[in-house]
């Protein structure tokens, strides 16, 4: 039984995109984050809660609304890593002289 306020948030997944999210959630070389973002993706389009989602899966419901934006505007894609802080591989540039 849910509990909390229904959302407006309506996900429709094609069968396609479930099969890939229930992948996700029962691969072991997949990275923990993108498999926590592919059950955040199917417990919404289950019609969850936003406070159930938050909860179960352990993040704020402000994380969930980020996650779902992402991949109503770009799929699945939306939901992997962009890349942004820490370390960054490639050749390090030499320190200007001064």
């Amino acid at each position: 039984m849910t509990r909390g306020r229904t959302t407006t948030l309506t996900i429709r997944l094609t069968p396609t995109q479930r099969r890939t999210l229930l992948a996700w959630q029962r691969a072991t070389t997949i990275r923990a984050g993108l498999a926590r973002r592919g059950r955040i993706i199917l417990l919404v389009a289950e019609r969850r809660s936003i406070a159930e989602v938050a909860a179960t899966v352990g993040i704020s419901r402000h994380f969930v609304y980020k996650w779902v934006q992402r991949f109503l505007q770009q799929g699945l894609e939306g939901l992997a890593d962009k890349p942004g802080r820490g370390y960054r591989h490639g050749p390090r540039q030499p320190a200007l002289a001064g």
